[in-house]
């Protein structure tokens, strides 16, 4: 999976995740409770001293629909502007999607993870502080990542817990993989990259999902880290334009 570049803005998230991160140098074990398998309805909150069941340690990428399932996956929020425009969209189209979550966007504004559980999308883990070189660091620093995170979508969320974890730029590791699907939190790649975060044009993002669909169904779209309305207008365009092909929208496998 190709990596990310140039995101100036994740430097500054990072710098807010210094004191959360410090925080946890002694990472505590934070169960976390897997939603339902199948269907298409958002996790419900649970008991916190009750453990999730183990799911997969593979980088899901298949989708729960089948062959005609289209997953699709927004990163890097919640944001004040783009999400809740990003949210009216699938609305619009009676469409649900996975939204990977930024630990400290999810803790800054739990009014728009509330409304995307409420919408009936589930969530997913995507760190604390998006660091694409995650792969070339500690056990430890990968578990703060992965767990503080987790807790802080969960809280944000009311109790409702990923279901999802995806690292930034595809910085898997077997360790992160094990850990995250240790606490029922499946491993989530992508097949086709929008390729939004460079803001090529509306009609450039539509040409790239079109032309590449038939990688698989998961697609990467982001609702965060600058101006993301050719994302919101290649939305509009292409969830339509994917219903005439055939496809139904799923959740990513579990």
């Amino acid at each position: 999976m190709a990596r990310h570049g140039g995101r100036g803005w994740y430097g500054r998230v990072l710098g807010a995740a210094v004191g959360v991160t410090a925080l946890a140098a002694a990472t505590s074990v934070w169960t976390a409770q897997a939603g339902p398998v199948g269907g298409h309805s958002a996790a419900k909150p649970s008991s916190q001293g009750r453990a999730a069941a183990p799911v997969s340690v593979e980088i899901a990428h298949a989708s729960d629909r089948g062959a005609q399932g289209v997953n699709i996956t927004i990163d890097d929020g919640p944001d004040p502007v783009w999400t809740p425009q990003v949210l009216q969209v699938l609305k619009d189209n009676g469409v649900k999607a996975t939204f990977c979550m930024v630990g400290t966007q999810a803790q800054a504004h739990p009014d728009l993870v509330k409304a995307v559980v409420a919408a009936g999308h589930r969530l997913c883990d995507h760190t604390v502080s998006h660091d694409t070189t995650m792969d070339k660091k500690s056990d430890a620093y990968q578990s703060q990542q992965i767990m503080d995170a987790e807790r802080m979508i969960t809280k944000a969320s009311g109790g409702v817990r990923p279901l999802y974890y995806r690292a930034p730029g595809g910085a898997f590791t077997p360790y992160s993989r094990k850990l995250a699907a240790s606490h029922g939190m499946r491993p989530l790649g992508w097949n086709v990259d929008s390729k939004d975060f460079e803001r090529p044009g509306t009609a450039a993002l539509v040409s790239t999902v079109k032309s590449e669909i038939s990688n698989g169904p998961t697609v990467l779209f982001h609702d965060a880290g600058g101006d993301r309305s050719q994302t919101v207008a290649a939305l509009r365009e292409l969830l339509p334009w994917l219903k005439q092909q055939g496809y139904s929208f799923g959740f990513p496998v579990r």
